[in-house]
């Protein structure tokens, strides 16, 4: 009984860390991906926390268009925090593990998407001229556009937002569906 609670108090503390460093270097992709300048402490933030492994990665694979490096150590962290879930010698092959990575690491994608469609929804009902506020609605642009075009305003009120949440959950579910029948 006391090993399985000390193993889940391990897990929650492997999963908050990874999520959070590879929510941080998954959000450096992004953002140069869309072109978008952090506001100064949102940057500091970002780099600061995940300069660490992004900056080693790029002696290994040097940048392009896109911060490559950024995408790879976020997809590293995953794969240590799977590793670290099911264990080194519990049997699993490196198949097992590898899949059971890249769905967690696609499911972090699109949460992380989730999550900045619901901060900006948040945002613009609470405070739109929030210094925050441009920065995370040029996160979401280029996932509200194209639906914008599609789905016109309703009086007034934009509902792109919860089509995209929609659409996001799901991929969540057709793609982890796809990938756990791989296994």
């Amino acid at each position: 009984m006391e090993s399985s609670v000390l193993h889940s108090i391990f897990m929650l503390i492997v999963d908050a860390v990874a999520s959070i460093l590879a929510g941080v270097m998954l959000l450096r992709f992004w953002m140069q991906v869309v072109r978008v300048r952090p506001p100064q402490s949102v940057g500091q933030f970002v780099y600061q926390l995940s300069d660490w492994l992004v900056k080693p990665l790029r002696r290994v694979m040097p940048g392009g268009a896109y911060d490559w490096a950024s995408l790879v150590g976020a997809f590293l962290i995953v794969l240590l925090s799977i590793v670290a879930a099911v264990g080194i010698d519990s049997g699993f092959d490196f198949k097992t593990i590898f899949l059971l990575s890249l769905v967690r690491f696609l499911q972090w994608i699109f949460y992380g998407f989730m999550a900045t469609l619901i901060i900006e929804a948040v945002f613009s009902w609470v405070n739109p001229y929030a210094p925050l506020a441009p920065f995370v609605r040029a996160l979401n642009e280029p996932l509200l556009r194209p639906v914008r075009r599609i789905i016109p305003l309703v009086g007034g009120v934009d509902l792109s937002p919860l089509a995209v949440l929609i659409l996001l959950q799901i991929a969540v579910r057709v793609v982890s569906t796809l990938l756990l029948s791989l296994l």
